[in-house]
């Protein structure tokens, strides 16, 4: 159920185990799960250890955390919202099985003033044949480490231009002064989904929404074309 993806290549699998935020903030969280799990009850947990773990929020509930089931998508979702430094700490997303083991992943969640990373916009639509663009940042501490955008349990983008299978191309741009441009061109609907940035070990989530492309009608009114 984790996010997956790596940094020897531009196309390449690794975990992100670590998300940060900044304090009042907001973030979405996806998490995976096994097509078998459709119908089980899914929940978000607090705690370093499993055992100990505290329960946060069970699926459709709404408050400063809330947790939505995607069924069609095999994943939920926890948004947490206006987030403070007591909320920093280890989280689990789980889903309940009935007579056995719960099946779990977890993460690190840490909420700060001045976040590691951050992005302007976590929530970013476009249309088809369209592009985006993701400005995202990092702390001076992270200055030498790699800069990467990466889709939950696909592919990681490293800096420069990368064709993606759907044949769209993915350009990241490290300035070098705590600045990342993200821009995706040529948008494909495969395209939406969740990604994330990351510098090093530590990120933050975005979700991309690709819209149709409005077709081209014509009509004719009194011997005139209109095409719109």
């Amino acid at each position: 159920m984790a996010p997956a993806c790596p940094p020897e290549d531009s196309e390449s699998k690794e975990t992100l185990k670590n998300l940060t935020v900044r304090r009042g903030g907001s973030l979405t969280i996806p998490c995976f799960y096994d097509e078998k799990y459709k119908s089980k009850h899914k929940y978000w947990c607090k705690g370093q250890d499993w055992l100990l773990c505290k329960i946060v929020a069970y699926t459709n509930t709404s408050g400063r955390t809330s947790v939505t089931d995607h069924p069609t998508q095999n994943m939920f979702t926890v948004e947490l919202k206006s987030l403070q430094d007591s909320d920093s700490g280890y989280y689990w997303c789980a889903v309940e099985i009935t007579g056995g083991s719960d099946d779990k992943d977890y993460l690190y969640l840490t909420v700060s003033s001045d976040p590691a990373v951050s992005v302007m916009n976590s929530r970013v639509s476009g249309q088809e044949g369209g592009r985006i663009s993701v400005q995202c940042f990092y702390s001076a501490e992270y200055k030498k480490e790699k800069s990467k955008w990466c889709r939950f349990k696909d592919k990681c983008f490293l800096g420069g231009r990368t064709t993606t299978s759907q044949n769209s191309a993915v350009l990241v741009v490290d300035y070098g002064k705590g600045s990342v441009s993200v821009e995706m061109r040529g948008l494909q609907k495969s395209d939406a989904g969740w990604y994330w940035f990351s510098a090093g070990d530590v990120g933050f989530t975005v979700h991309l929404t690709v819209t149709e492309r409005p077709s081209s009608k014509i009509t004719c009114i009194r011997n005139t074309v209109h095409i719109c």
